[in-house]
């Protein structure tokens, strides 16, 4: 269980810290609004993360109670969507842009938008199914508590990492707009481990 657990806090890691929409967003937010606001909405879509987390609880487990088969079929449709993820990471721009500017809002306004942007993102539901499974401990037992650690363990990792990111927003991206070559360096990061979960969850 521990060791599940570290890896897939690592992989959570770095995928929170590789160029996304969410912690760009977030970066801008902070830019323009300040601290506050970057973790305003750090909030807001972590939160919409606890309905992602409980619908594929309670949903893929009664497929694992049902049946093996169809979950190793789940296990590889993950697979082959994070591959795809690969790819298209693969296939889009390193650059990291900093121009675009993101309206100023309140805090709760930030908060509410955060959970509405996690909520109605059907690739997050795609990705928490791709990726969840991968990290069971134990098939056997009780999966609905094992994919809430999971859920937590993902919520609290990005938290602190996209909170970090609206704390340390100056310096970042001052710091990227210098170092042009961090873009290509975590653009393969993120592609090695999309490859890595994918690799883990079709070996036996």
């Amino acid at each position: 269980m521990i060791e599940n657990l570290i890896s897939f806090s690592l992989a959570t890691l770095v995928l929170a810290c590789s160029p996304g929409p969410d912690n760009i967003y977030i970066l801008t937010q902070s830019l323009i609004n300040g601290t506050k606001s970057g973790i305003a909405t750090t909030a807001g879509l972590i939160s919409g993360c606890i309905v992602h987390t409980a619908l594929l609880a309670f949903g893929v487990s009664a497929l694992i109670t049902s049946s093996e088969s169809i979950f190793y079929g789940i296990k590889i449709l993950g697979a082959l969507y994070l591959l795809y993820l690969a790819y298209s990471v693969y296939r889009s721009d390193a650059v990291i842009d900093f121009s675009k500017k993101a309206p100023k809002k309140s805090n709760w306004e930030l908060f509410k938008q955060g959970v509405v942007m996690n909520l109605v993102n059907p690739k997050v539901m795609i990705f928490f199914l791709a990726f969840f499974p991968a990290f069971l401990w134990d098939v056997s037992q009780n999966t609905v508590s094992q994919f809430f650690i999971l859920g937590i363990t993902f919520m609290i990792v990005s938290f602190i990492t996209f909170s970090t990111i609206a704390i340390l927003a100056g310096r970042l991206s001052q710091y990227f707009l210098k170092h042009k070559s961090v873009g290509d360096f975590l653009k393969w990061l993120q592609i090695l481990v999309f490859l890595g979960i994918a690799i883990f969850i079709l070996v036996p």
